[in-house]
Order: structure tokens, then sequence, then C-alpha cells
């Protein structure tokens, strides 16, 4: 089993020191998707919810949940990222969401797409919740990440 490194000797929580890595390219692209009822999908792929175009909020909230991650996850480092995208697809049982973050640094952006991805889908829930409170968000996962020490990973 390898060593936990973000637990210090004495099992501490601690900040990974990266200052001394290396700065790559890196990139991680994570998945999930929200299963919803045919009525709730109708009224986002028609454009028609109370609050607006689901698909475009969610977007600009994965997006902005990636530059903000080190906020919300503890240990994770600040990240200057260069790109951001987010892919919605719809189809008859929800919404797909896949998310790529990009970045050159020291350590990998695995954590920023994770954190997209739900911050999409968790946004497209409270869009389509008057129609659907019911909604399941699954399979959020890493898909794949490339760069640094570690190299290629797919899942």
């Amino acid at each position: 089993m390898s060593k936990l490194t973000h637990l210090d000797e004495t099992g501490a929580a601690q900040m990974v020191d990266i200052s001394a890595k290396p700065a790559t390219r890196r990139e991680a692209t994570a998945e999930g998707r929200i299963l919803m009822s045919a009525d709730a999908i109708a009224a986002i792929r028609a454009g028609s919810l109370a609050k607006g175009d689901a698909l475009a909020v969610a977007r600009i909230a994965g997006i902005m949940a990636a530059k903000k991650t080190s906020e919300l996850i503890p240990l994770c480092h600040p990240l200057s990222l260069a790109k951001v995208s987010i892919d919605l697809l719809i189809d008859d049982e929800g919404v797909a969401c896949a998310a790529t973050v990009v970045t050159t640094g020291p350590t990998g952006v695995e954590m920023e797409a994770l954190t997209a991805v739900s911050t999409a889908l968790l946004t497209l829930y409270d869009m389509a919740k008057a129609i659907d409170r019911g909604m399941i968000l699954e399979g959020i996962r890493l898909r794949a990440k490339s760069g640094g020490r570690s190299g290629e990973w797919r899942a």
C-alpha cells in the first residue's frame, strides 16, 4: 500500500509540499450524470424552466467550481487553470456531464475536474427540482488524466 501523501508521519493532515516538483502540462477529465423524469428532461431540452437555461447555467457553474476547488477541498493547492470545458449531453434518462481541466504546473487537476462535474450536475438539480425532486446523481468519476510523474491514466 502506498503512503498517503496528505498525512505526515504522525498521521496529522498536511498540505503536500510541491515546491520541488517540475511544472508540466496536466489534464484531467471527469464524468457523471443526473437521472431525471421525462418532464424534467423535456423542460431542459425546451429551455422552459422557470429559472432559465439550465445547461448554460450548469456549464458556467462547473467552470466556476473548477476555479474554486482549493477553497472547497481543504488540502488542494490553488492552481492557475489554462482551460475548463464542460460538455453536457441530454438523453432519454437525463443529462451526462464531462469536464476537462488543463493547467501547467507542479500538481494535477483531477480534483478540479471532479468538482466541476459535481457542481454542474448539482446545478441541474437545483434548476429542475421544481419538476422532479427525485433526480439521482451517479457515476461521478475520473475518466482520464495525463501529465506529471505518474503520466497517463484512463478508467
